[in-house]
């Protein structure tokens, strides 16, 4: 499953500046923050991820297709704020939703989408 564009629309619009105002500062939320893959512009959004340790995980609820998740593809690499702290996470790659490599805290909400983005997590690089 995924939810439809129409409200990928509405969230990036209406939604996303008014959770950027509180993200960075309150887990789950983090801010994602990536380059684009044509433009090289950079790019910020509110997203939810789940931590264990280094291991983090983004349910994809747009799913694997959309431009913010091909952008940290592309590059191998994104940043993030947690809790007012930035962080580089590394070796992003697409996992199936059921997969034992997602973070435990992600394998509930993971079960009612198609796939999970995985990284490493590294002090500000």
């Amino acid at each position: 499953m995924r939810l439809p564009n129409s409200l990928a629309r509405l969230n990036k619009v209406v939604t996303n500046p008014i959770q950027r105002l509180w993200a960075p500062h309150f887990a789950p939320f983090i801010m994602l923050e990536h380059v684009g893959r044509k433009s090289g512009k950079r790019y910020s959004i509110p997203v939810v991820a789940f931590v264990d340790g280094d291991k983090l995980s983004i349910v994809l609820t747009y799913g694997p297709k959309t431009d913010w998740v091909r952008n940290v593809q592309a590059a191998g690499r994104f940043d993030m704020v947690r809790k007012n702290k930035r962080y580089t996470v590394v070796g992003p790659r697409l996992v199936p939703s059921d997969s034992p490599d997602i973070v435990k805290a992600a394998r509930i909400p993971a079960r009612a989408f198609d796939y999970v983005l995985n990284g490493t997590i590294r002090e500000g690089d």
